[in-house]
C-alpha cells in the first residue's frame, strides 16, 4: 500500500458496499478498523455514524487520512492489533484484504488474538480475504500495463508499474515501482508480500482463539462461499 497513489487507484467498489451492508445490518457503534491505511473507507464508516478507533502501522498512510472528511470524527493510531484495548469494541474489521501482510502463523495468530481480546462478548470479527484457489495472482502477472495517478502536490502524471518475482517460499513476492511519467524519475520502490490461507486454515485459527458462528460469504453476496469464490469475508463472533 502505497499512500501517495492507493486512493487514486483504488475506487469505490462492491466490496465497500457491502462491508457497510454488514456493519448495518450487526447494528453495531464501536469498531476498530484495523490496518486502515489511508482511510479510504474509514471515514465512510465514520459518516454513517458508527464511533470509530484506526489503526495502521504506516505513517504516512495515518497522515493522509487525518486531512480527509470526517477524519476529526475518527481517533487515528500508528501502531498494530497489539493498541486494541481489550472488551472495548463491538467490531473489530479489516478490510482490503490487509489479512494477506501477516506472513508468518505468530503474526497472523496475534492480530486473531489481539481482535478476539479487544472485542466485547458477543462483537464481531469481520475481514476479507482471496481464495487461494482462485489463483489471483496468474490474472495480475498477466497485467502488463501501469496504473495512473497524478501528484496531488506538482500535479505530475504518475504511472505505477508492478514487477513480480511470484512465490518466495509461501509468500507472493512483487514490487510496486511509482514513476513520475513525464520525467521517467522513480518516486517509490517498495516491496511487498502475500501470505494465502486457505478457508479451511482461516476457519480452523479462528475456532482456536474462541471465536463461534463464523460465517463465511463468498464475493461480495450474503450467501455461503464455495471453492470457486474468489473473495471470502469472514464474519465471526466472540
Amino acid at each position: 500500500m502505497i499512500p501517495l497513489v492507493y486512493d487514486q487507484i483504488n475506487g469505490w467498489g462492491k466490496d465497500d458496499e457491502f462491508f457497510l451492508a454488514l456493519l448495518k445490518k450487526v447494528n453495531v457503534k464501536e469498531i476498530a478498523d484495523l490496518g486502515c491505511g489511508t482511510g479510504r473507507l474509514t471515514t465512510h464508516f465514520a459518516q454513517a455514524g458508527y464511533h470509530i478507533t484506526a489503526i495502521d502501522p504506516n505513517v504516512d498512510a495515518i497522515e493522509k487520512a487525518k486531512s480527509k472528511e470526517y477524519a476529526d470524527e475518527v481517533t487515528w493510531i500508528v501502531g498494530d492489533s497489539l493498541n486494541l484495548q481489550p472488551n472495548t469494541f463491538d467490531v473489530v474489521i479489516m478490510t482490503a484484504n490487509v489479512a494477506h501482510v501477516f506472513l508468518t502463523d505468530e503474526s497472523w495468530q496475534q492480530v486473531i488474538s489481539s481482535a478476539y481480546r479487544a472485542l466485547k462478548p458477543g462483537g464481531h470479527f469481520i475481514f476479507d480475504t482471496r481464495n487461494p484457489l482462485a489463483k489471483a495472482w496468474e490474472q495480475w502477472q498477466k497485467d502488463v500495463t501501469p496504473d495512473v495517478a497524478k501528484d496531488e502536490v506538482s500535479g505530475d502524471p504518475l504511472e505505477i508499474w508492478t514487477e513480480y518475482d511470484g512465490f518466495v517460499g509461501d509468500a507472493f513476492t512483487f514490487y510496486e515501482i511509482v514513476k513520475n511519467a513525464r520525467t521517467d524519475e522513480v518516486l517509490i520502490h517498495e516491496k511487498m508480500q502475500l501470505k494465502f490461507r486457505t478457508q479451511e486454515e482461516i476457519y480452523k485459527s479462528l475456532q482456536q482463539v474462541g471465536f463461534s458462528q463464523i460465517q463465511v460469504y463468498g464475493d461480495w453476496e450474503f450467501e455461503q462461499a464455495t471453492e470457486e469464490t474468489k473473495s471470502f469475508i469472514f464474519h465471526s463472533v466472540k
